[in-house]
């Protein structure tokens, strides 16, 4: 009998694992759970046993779904921000990761408006290099980009801040952390805190301070941001529709910023005083 029903719970229990990994692969990459479904039919068909073959049919599958992703997007209202930079390239997404996990998608009025600020930025400060960081994915309005609230239709983007060392010497292209996420500008006594006291159990304002010690003493380089700022609220408004930009309230205090289009992302939003926030209309 144990044997019997130990046989009947294990096509179960596979069952389960195989749906498991595929919401996940769908989460994290949108098109990465269809990639698992297609590997698990090809090692079906070919009579594959080994761990080792079955991943490499998957990486095979996921590769393959990847460039037609970024094939089709286009034909459906978006396109990928390149991961691959050369060395006259002024726009620069932070690290592989976000094309590896399909998350390098905006319309091509985002696209222009990042092309055209990095372009700004460096007539203004020659060489400066602006880096991009989450978009959104390839494919389908509303589908979630966790943990962001609001990227899930190609008309958001993240950028890194400007930074500089310790000596306030300017340091092009670098964030604290090597995704240019979680590393955040602390406010100073006095500042204003929005959130200070409230206890949302349904949040994604992770202050993670048990990180804030491991990434490196980088402070904002406040004349780049600045102008970078500057030029979103004007030439991006009038030029390509930009209708919000998120950043803290402490930060935009001290950086002296007034324009209306700045706003607060509310306490149920993560942070943005490790990047800036932009989305058009």
């Amino acid at each position: 009998m144990w044997e019997w029903q130990r046989s009947q719970g294990l096509p179960v229990f596979r069952f389960a694992l195989h749906a498991l990994i595929v919401f996940i692969l769908t989460l994290l990459t949108q098109i990465g759970g269809i990639a698992y479904l297609l590997a698990m039919a090809v090692s079906r068909a070919w009579g594959l046993q080994r761990f080792l073959e079955k991943l490499t049919i998957f990486l095979l599958c996921y590769a393959g779904a990847t460039i037609a992703a970024s094939l089709a997007a286009p034909i459906l209202g978006r396109v990928p921000l390149s991961c691959v930079a050369g060395a006259a390239d002024r726009l620069v997404v932070r690290s592989p990761i976000y094309c590896l996990l399909n998350r390098n998608y905006v319309t091509s009025d985002v696209r222009d408006l990042a092309m055209a600020l990095a372009a700004h930025m460096d007539k203004e400060f020659p060489g400066t290099i602006t880096v991009a960081l989450d978009a959104n994915f390839p494919f389908v309005n509303g589908f979630p980009l966790l943990p962001h609230l609001s990227h899930v239709d190609g008309k958001k983007l993240d950028f890194a801040y400007y930074y500089k060392d310790v000596d306030g010497a300017f340091l092009n292209g670098a964030t604290r952390s090597p995704i240019g996420y979680f590393a955040f500008e602390q406010p100073a006594p006095g500042d204003e805190l929005p959130c200070e006291g409230r206890n949302d159990w349904l949040t994604t304002r992770w202050n993670f301070d048990a990180l804030q010690p491991l990434f490196p003493a980088y402070r904002i380089e406040e004349q780049r941001t600045s102008a970078a700022i500057g030029w979103l609220t004007s030439e991006g408004v009038t030029r390509f529709g930009l209708q919000k930009i998120f950043i803290e309230p402490h930060l935009k205090n001290a950086l002296g910023i007034t324009d209306g289009h700045v706003r607060f992302q509310g306490c149920r939003a993560a942070r943005h005083d490790d990047h800036i926030h932009i989305q058009v209309d």
